[in-house]
Formats: structure tokens, C-alpha cells, sequence
């Protein structure tokens, strides 16, 4: 949640970006023109929807957190988690020949995903696969840049 200086607040990653990126343009990371903008939407949403989508079920449905708030589906959270775990092996092959998950720089698409794993490994049984190396060689350069680690 943003709140702005009039008291209003927004919600939602996306529309939080938009708002920032339309008062700071650089730099962009919704896409310059027409085309890289499409690009990294679809990006932006396989990584909401593919992965932190599959990791926010499987930590529904399987933390002692949200036991007695709703009905968890233990089997579902874990067949989620493992889904997940399937659409990393899916976004290392995707990264090949690629510097980040939307082609040649830093955008919204790598923030989601980042946030996707970090989420993930902090509160599921989520591990980067040293098998992944296209993966780990992204989560290295996106995890080291200093608003990560800010």
C-alpha cells in the first residue's frame, strides 16, 4: 500500500509502479514503447500468476498461520508448492540467452519473480536447484542490486 501525501492510499504492486514510474521515468521498468511495454506485462503476469500464485496457495494451504481461518487442503499446498518448483525449472530455460526474465535489463517482470522466490524460501520448503543455472545466475544479479537488499 502506497499513501500518498493527501491521505489517498493505492494498493496493488502493479498500479504502485505505474504511479511512481509516471512521477520518476527512469528508470523504466514497464517498457519504453508500445511493444516492450506488452512484453514485459506478460512477463510481469507469468510471474504473478505462474509462480507467486502457485507459492501463495501452497502457504495457504499448508502454514499453521491460516490453520482455524479457513479450510486448508494440505495435499493442494503441497501439489502447489510442487508446481512452483516445476515453473522454476520452466523459467531457467526461458532465461537462456537472457540477462533478465524480460529480455536485456531490469524490469517489473524480475521484481515479481524476485519477490515470488524470496517469499517462497522464507516461508515454504522453496530451494534454488544449483541444477538451475540460468536461474541461480539471475537470483544472484537480482538479489545483489542495492534496492534488494534495501
Amino acid at each position: 500500500m502506497l499513501e500518498l501525501d493527501d491521505g489517498r492510499c493505492i494498493a496493488e504492486s502493479v498500479a504502485i509502479a505505474r504511479y511512481l514510474e509516471a512521477l520518476h521515468p527512469q528508470p523504466n521498468l514497464l517498457g519504453r514503447d508500445p511493444r516492450e511495454q506488452a512484453e514485459i506485462e506478460m512477463w510481469s503476469r507469468r510471474m504473478e500468476l505462474g509462480l507467486f500464485g502457485l507459492i501463495g496457495r501452497a502457504f495457504q494451504n499448508t502454514s499453521p498461520i491460516f490453520a482455524g481461518r479457513f479450510k486448508q487442503f494440505q495435499d493442494y499446498g503441497v501439489s502447489q508448492l510442487e508446481s512452483a518448483k516445476q515453473q522454476l525449472v520452466w523459467l531457467d530455460s526461458q532465461l537462456k540467452g537472457k540477462e533478465y526474465i524480460a529480455g536485456h535489463r531490469y524490469t517489473m517482470a524480475d521484481i515479481h519473480a524476485l519477490t515470488a522466490i524470496i517469499f517462497g524460501m522464507q516461508t515454504l520448503d522453496l530451494t534454488l536447484d544449483p541444477a538451475l543455472k540460468e536461474l541461480v545466475r539471475w537470483h544472484s544479479a537480482v538479489s545483489s542490486r542495492p534496492s534488494a537488499n534495501a
